[in-house]
């Protein structure tokens, strides 16, 4: 398995990357806000020679303005990987299977030469989707032993703690393996 971590403005620009392969960095978020992070924590992974994946917390409703936000936000290389993060919203609210179906579709079509996953928790996973569609792959969060996420679907990426921060492992034999999955 191969390690990495996701990060936000919550955590450090000079993040250590001793021992990973890959970086998750939030970019956007609805369809106003952008990790004011974002550039130096991409910088960061790049220079450590990370698989560098941009992600975008999705919010219900005004899905196709929402995609071309988060697309026109996150940078754009060859290899990079994007994900909607599907989950709880700060009101209490959460978009709906079709909304984060279509969200998926529309970030494939305006980026279609990138890899497009799903981060959700074990609880939305099992409880919220009807559709299993996950684009690209799914990207779970459920706080166990690493690479042991407790459902039954394929998984890319296990989120495992966030404890001092998140921490993912990835289902790949190598790293060459990823790089060649995210079509670097």
């Amino acid at each position: 398995m191969l390690r990495g971590i996701d990060v936000s403005s919550y955590q450090s620009s000079s993040y250590d990357t001793d021992g990973l392969s890959f970086v998750f960095v939030k970019a956007t978020e609805g369809r106003s806000y952008v990790n004011p992070k974002m550039a130096a924590q991409t910088k960061r992974g790049r220079d450590a020679g990370l698989v560098v994946g941009f992600y975008h917390f999705l919010w219900p409703g005004n899905l196709t303005e929402q995609a071309e936000y988060f697309v026109s936000k996150a940078p754009e290389r060859r290899g990079d990987i994007l994900a909607v993060d599907w989950e709880t919203t700060g009101d209490g609210s959460h978009a709906s299977n079709s909304e984060k179906d279509r969200f998926i579709r529309e970030v494939k079509e305006l980026r279609p030469h990138h890899k497009v996953v799903l981060y959700t928790n074990r609880h939305f996973w099992q409880s919220y989707d009807t559709t299993s569609y996950a684009g690209d792959g799914l990207w779970i969060a459920d706080y166990v032993t690493a690479g042991k996420p407790r459902i039954q679907a394929k998984w890319r990426f296990h989120q495992y703690t966030d404890d001092p921060l998140d921490k993912n492992v990835a289902d790949f034999s190598s790293g060459s393996a990823l790089r060649e999955w995210a079509g670097a």
